[in-house]
């Protein structure tokens, strides 16, 4: 049974340098594509109680409390589900989160990247460091207390200590979350063909994740890139790397269900026209999951349970992977923990490698 969802919201106003996500700027097809969109979940949903519903994007926050309760009354949920949207923060009043509270969403993503405002510009973010710290005070105001704040590590020109700083700062407007991404430069962004001056290298981008780890330790750091207070774990991201199913809803969104991968056109005229045929499938081989399940497993803090894994793919875990498990304990990249192993620390910063050694 499939207990979570994704939506993707295609729209932005403008393309941030450092994307490469699928999104557009025609606003002008939001209407059909939020009808396209309602024909697929009523397709496709089972309507099934959820546990988490998140909208992503581009930027959901083009919508209207409206068109976003249209949405949610798609699906079955309760007081308990996680309700999850990502917003941007020049887009967003007071009176709007006081509109979104009423729809049933419970907790917010906002895009903040960092605090500095002439790095906000370099890398074409329409907001500024005030913007976010308005939208936080008008989320709490409105009543949110699950607010997340994104930021990125690594960007032009930024600094070990500018990204502490970003960091202390968010920790003192009382936010409950707090996701971290290295800057990748991806084919399909801005910066691909424009490459920014004064990146700071991997070794300084390696030295960024330390400084948050110990910035952050008042927070639970319990997934690779997330920072929760106690009792604010994302359970929709937890949900993918526990490796659960989920549907995927939207232009080049994706899903998993049955074993059976599967993601949407990134056209987005052809997902208007043909919301429920457009679908691209992949059968998981009994492999391909097995391996899914360690690397989706080594993310978490907590690492891979090897007894679940023992029982869900009938094999020896420890005996299959000694070698590799044997060199990375012994390196200190891998711990053994109550349950089976996880990352650590330094493990973290060559996980690439690590997890390379478990494919066939």
């Amino acid at each position: 049974m499939v207990k979570n969802v994704y939506i993707h919201i295609p729209f932005c106003k403008s393309k941030c340098r450092y994307c490469s996500f699928v999104s557009f700027t025609k606003t002008d097809l939001k209407t059909a594509y939020l009808e396209a969109l309602n024909e697929e979940i009523k397709n496709d949903y089972k309507n099934e109680k959820l546990n988490t519903l998140y909208i992503g994007g581009g930027t959901p926050s083009l919508l209207s409390p409206a068109e976003i309760k249209d949405l949610i009354d798609l699906f079955n949920f309760d007081e308990k589900t996680e309700i999850t949207t990502e917003l941007n923060p020049e887009t967003i009043t007071q009176e709007y989160l006081k509109d979104l509270r009423q729809t049933g969403i419970n907790r917010l993503s906002f895009g903040c990247q960092t605090f500095n405002d002439n790095i906000l510009q370099i890398i074409g973010r329409r907001h500024n460091s005030k913007d976010v710290e308005n939208v936080v005070k008008f989320a709490q105001n409105a009543g949110f207390e699950n607010i997340s704040l994104d930021f990125i590590y690594g960007l032009p020109t930024q600094t070990i200590q500018g990204f502490e700083n970003d960091l202390k700062h968010a920790v003192s407007l009382g936010i409950q979350h707090i996701s971290l991404y290295g800057l990748k430069i991806d084919e399909g962004s801005y910066f691909y063909n424009h490459k920014p001056e004064n990146l700071p290298d991997d070794d300084i981008q390696a030295d960024m994740y330390l400084k948050a780890i110990e910035t952050l330790k008042d927070f639970e750091h319990y997934e690779i890139s997330n920072f929760s207070k106690i009792g604010y774990n994302s359970r929709h991201n937890l949900n993918y790397w526990d490796n659960n199913t989920y549907y995927g809803f939207g232009c080049a969104a994706h899903g998993c269900i049955n074993g059976t991968r599967y993601s949407n056109t990134s056209n987005l005229k052809d997902y208007i026209k043909t919301p429920t045929s457009v679908k691209t499938c992949h059968n998981l081989s009994f492999q391909e999951k097995l391996e899914e399940e360690i690397f989706l497993g080594f993310r978490k803090m907590s690492g891979i349970n090897v007894e679940n894994i023992n029982k869900k793919f009938n094999i020896n875990f420890a005996e299959k992977y000694a070698p590799t498990l044997e060199k990375y304990v012994l390196y200190k990249y891998l711990k053994e923990t109550n349950t089976g192993f996880a990352l650590t620390t330094e493990g973290i910063l060559v996980s690439n490698v690590i997890l390379s050694e478990f494919l066939e």
